[in-house]
């Protein structure tokens, strides 16, 4: 059973191709990929955060308020940025091998793994057409897809994190294992 609560995040980065057109564009942030983490997932992670003394809960695998708090305090306390989500520096700081907290047949991308323009055009069509995006189909990820996403997963009530997703991605009618691929 996967959990919306908390997810294994991954920076990836972008890639822009600078023609006339872009030339003057500022390089977007980098994406992140977010990968919901499940049940035996989060329950190692608030057992790892118990072992630190940031969290007096239960390993319950059910992440909520407490959990979150517990994080973001075990975030700042260890000099990382307080987000609240699991990421790979966080993961290595509480020690716990970030290979585990993920089902081996949902391994997140590469963190070497560039979106491409056409990935990003896809999700920009598909947000078009179901009236999130208004901006231009130009493959690159800028502040009004970045919105157009938000939008999206609210009207959904999915976790509003801007993150493509998988669940994210699903909801829009793609294919999370294959973006670049035509909407389903």
């Amino acid at each position: 059973m996967k959990l919306s609560g908390l997810a294994f995040s991954l920076a990836l980065g972008t890639q822009l191709a600078l023609t006339p057109a872009h030339s003057l564009a500022q390089p977007a942030q980098p994406l992140t990929y977010a990968q919901p983490l499940e049940r035996d997932a989060v329950v190692k992670v608030q057992e790892a955060l118990r072992r630190a003394g940031a969290y007096t809960g239960a390993a319950d695998g059910i992440w909520g308020p407490a959990s979150r708090t517990a994080l973001e305090t075990f975030q700042q306390g260890r000099g990382l940025q307080a987000t609240g989500e699991m990421n790979p520096a966080t993961a290595a700081t509480l020690g716990v091998n970030p290979a585990e907290l993920l089902p081996a047949h949902s391994a997140p991308p590469a963190t070497t793994e560039v979106l491409s323009e056409q990935v990003v055009r896809n999700v920009q069509t598909r947000l078009r057409s179901l009236g999130f995006y208004e901006g231009g189909v130009d493959g690159i990820w800028g502040p009004a897809t970045q919105t157009a996403i938000e939008r999206f997963q609210q009207s959904r009530s999915l976790q509003v994190t801007g993150q493509l997703t998988p669940v994210t991605a699903s909801a829009m009618g793609l294919d999370p294992n294959n973006l670049a691929g035509a909407p389903r």
